[in-house]
């Protein structure tokens, strides 16, 4: 389904029929590569897997772990899992930051006329229908039992394996990162998931459920790699907003999805990284690993921005980071070394 809500997922699966996503010059010069999908997106993605039948190889210890351990306190947003078809898209409700806590708060401010919107459609289970109503007409209390049930199943399925997930994705962002320097984006689009999709210049081509046509018209592409997303690949756009560039969602993971080590309270950087950066630099360093802005590195870190550009600048100067100007904004993005280094909590 592609229409309805802000970004509706279909899958590109095997098919006859074929997406074929059309570039122009503007559009090849604005596409990106993004860091996620956001937490909020990869934990809805993540109860959809456990939904559905599919149980790739590299997925299958997960499952086994997970599955069967949801509760009373996951059943709100459980409960919004359609039996079948698109579902409730995190996406556009919360957005695709990396924090937790931002996308909770976007969940709790989003308009009721954006919630009505998102809910409009999905075939909730008859006894699920009472409580999406709920939801969707924006009653205060139903929206913060649904904002707890989304931090109880990001602890369950999501963050007890988003070290091996963090770590896949800043790979893929790295091979994308290097097949851009050798050779554009032309390159790029190349090699991406080949054989599934192809680029037939200036066309993007792949299998897809019914034959359709994308006319990027100047927005250009956002490719976001993916760690729980249920499908192979997906193209998410909204009908209803010609100015925001649709995404195409690729898979990260090449290995099995492990737990993570043992961490330590909050999930703070080691001793030894602490020892070697600081406290607070070793905690920039930890939240650049999702990718984040300089406002949104201040707010995680709880300094001013001009201490989070600062924090950003020695991690940069380092080669522990990149920065780039998007917009408005700098986003930074940690580094391989940088990453090795966050694994180890000392210098590779």
């Amino acid at each position: 389904m592609l229409g309805g809500a802000q970004t509706r997922s279909t899958a590109v699966a095997g098919s006859r029929s074929v997406l074929r996503i059309h570039f122009t010059a503007e559009d090849l010069a604005r596409t990106r590569v993004a860091a996620t999908i956001g937490v909020a997106a990869e934990t809805y993605y993540s109860l959809e897997l456990l939904r559905e039948n599919r149980n790739p190889a590299y997925l299958r210890q997960w499952r086994s772990a997970v599955a069967g351990r949801m509760g009373a306190d996951t059943r709100p947003l459980t409960s919004l899992v359609p039996r079948r078809g698109p579902g409730l898209d995190l996406l556009a409700l919360m957005g695709d930051v990396p924090s937790l806590d931002h996308a909770v708060d976007n969940l709790l401010r989003a308009p009721v006329a954006r919630l009505r919107r998102e809910f409009q459609g999905l075939d909730f289970h008859p006894g699920q229908l009472s409580w999406a109503r709920r939801v969707s007409e924006g009653d205060r209390d139903a929206r913060r039992e649904l904002a707890e049930a989304v931090r109880a199943c990001h602890r369950l399925t999501v963050e007890p394996y988003w070290h091996k997930g963090r770590t896949e994705l800043v790979a893929l962002s790295s091979r994308c990162a290097n097949l851009m320097l050798e050779g554009g984006i032309d390159l790029l689009l190349r090699s991406l998931c080949a054989p599934l999709v192809r680029w037939r210049p200036p066309v993007l081509e792949a299998p897809y459920p019914r034959r359709t046509e994308v006319h990027l018209r100047g927005r250009g592409l956002i490719i976001t790699p993916t760690v729980f997303s249920p499908r192979p690949l997906s193209l998410l756009w909204d009908p209803l907003d010609t100015a925001q560039p649709p995404r195409l969602t690729v898979p990260c993971l090449r290995e099995a999805l492990t737990g993570a080590e043992p961490t330590e309270p909050g999930g703070s950087p080691g001793r030894n990284l602490e020892s070697l950066l600081g406290r607070t630099r070793a905690a920039a360093l930890n939240v650049t690993a999702e990718g984040c802005t300089t406002t949104e590195l201040a707010r995680r870190l709880e300094v001013s921005a001009a201490a989070a550009s600062q924090h950003a600048t020695v991690l940069r100067n380092a080669d522990l980071i990149t920065t780039s100007r998007r917009g408005g904004s700098v986003q930074h993005r940690i580094t391989p070394l940088g990453l090795a280094l966050l694994r180890t909590g000392t210098m590779p």
